[in-house]
């Protein structure tokens, strides 16, 4: 295998139980036509939180390829690194997100700013973009693009240069991103970052700019869809023109961070890709966890005290569980439901509570959002928690299947 498939679907497994159901979800896809490669992404905050390593991940992963006789590609990805903690994943993982939205904005050094300047003088009059209008490049963008983007990819060159050498000729692949900043990349300045990674001879598989709106976690998309929908368009076409221009992989696609549940911007992913003949890669984080909550829940007994316990604590340590996910969650606290209320409910109450369906009146997304970022509480309770999820397999398995393939799969490539 030498290139990336055309559509990947990344599935965070917090405490590495649920490879399996995941697997079995990708595998229903394949029975219904669609090919999707499972990409099992973990970070290395996550890791450190649940105080785990990149190798659980890596048997569990391995372990249901073999016993579900999977055949076609998967992957390992290291998720959010960068030089301070890439060696912890090296031995394990085969892809890598070399995230450099902290360096935007950083000047680099006068002489490379010249010589992009120079280099990308021939891009500057009007683009003309496939099955889009054209865009204006004034040397005026080339040079913001330098001054603003320019730090910030070579430091992307700087890291996979480091992957290259310590990976040698294994096959991996690589996805740079920049959508952790404040404002959306538009064509013309994707066009030339993108200029400025075929520089650094970065061969890019995936890309994650910022779109618009709000990404939190676990939650629909929060934004104008109108203006999503033309970002979208805009960047799938401008990764088309890069591949012609740049020699990037023919499969070279736009991936969708924190795209878990962002159901109502599936649409026009699916109508976008389906006009521009266009892969993705969408990675999900954090929903199969919940998953589990809301099996525990249902299971009853043991499994829903466990449950119960797990809110009852996250909401004692709202402050400490909060503020490192600030930017990609939004809780109203006055909308949570006090401790007392949640020991008065049953499995079902919970899991309606937490499940994301909409058109549920008792769906309440802050207690989702809330629980989603207390993974860290279920990894204090540490074998009480992980024995229950082993105690509860089939029901917790049943709603990771459902929720990748029923919420996420079908609407994104079936429906």
């Amino acid at each position: 295998m030498n290139t990336f498939p055309k559509y990947s679907f990344g599935v965070g497994d917090r405490f590495a139980h649920q490879a399996k159901a995941q697997l079995r979800a990708i595998i229903k896809a394949k029975q219904a036509g669609f090919d999707i490669a499972p990409v099992w992404n973990k970070s290395y905050r996550e890791h450190t939180t649940i105080g785990s390593e990149p190798a659980s991940t890596r048997i569990q992963a391995d372990k249901a390829v073999k016993d579900l006789g999977w055949q076609d590609p998967y992957f390992l990805d290291a998720d959010h690194i960068n030089l301070s903690n890439v060696d912890f994943f090296l031995d394990y993982c085969d892809f890598y997100t070399i995230d450099v939205a902290v360096y935007i904005g950083q000047k680099t050094d006068d002489a490379a700013i010249e010589s992009f300047c120079s280099n990308a003088a021939k891009y500057v009059g009007s683009l003309d973009i496939p099955g889009l209008a054209s865009v204006e490049i004034t040397e005026g963008l080339v040079r913001e693009v330098a001054v603003k983007y320019l730090y910030a990819v070579k430091e992307a060159g700087r890291i996979y240069r480091y992957i290259a050498d310590k990976k040698k000729d294994a096959f991996i692949v690589y996805e740079v991103s920049m959508d952790e900043t404040d404002e959306p990349q538009t064509p013309d300045e994707l066009f030339l970052i993108l200029a400025a990674i075929a520089e650094e001879k970065i061969p890019i598989q995936t890309i994650a700019p910022k779109f618009s709106g709000r990404f939190n976690k676990g939650v629909d998309y929060v934004g104008d869809l109108d203006q999503f929908r033309v970002e979208f368009e805009q960047d799938v076409a401008v990764l088309k023109l890069a591949v012609k221009e740049f020699g990037f992989d023919e499969n070279l696609k736009l991936s969708v961070h924190s795209g878990s549940d962002k159901f109502s911007i599936y649409p026009i992913i699916k109508e976008v890709m389906t006009k521009h003949n266009a892969g993705l890669h969408i990675k999900t984080a954090g929903t199969t966890w919940l998953e589990e909550l809301i099996g525990l829940a249902e299971a009853g007994g043991k499994g829903l005290q466990i449950a119960k316990k797990i809110y009852g604590n996250s909401l004692d340590k709202f402050e400490e569980l909060s503020v490192p996910y600030a930017a990609v969650i939004d809780i109203d606290r006055t909308k949570l439901p006090s401790v007392q209320e949640v020991e008065s409910w049953d499995g079902h109450d919970y899991a309606q509570a937490l499940r994301h369906d909409q058109a549920n009146p008792k769906y309440n997304p802050h207690f989702r959002q809330l629980l989603h970022v207390g993974y860290k509480i279920a990894a204090k309770l540490g074998d009480e928690y992980l024995t229950a999820l082993q105690e509860n397999e089939d029901v917790v398995a049943k709603n990771v299947i459902e929720n990748i393939f029923d919420r996420h799969i079908k609407k994104l490539f079936l429906d």
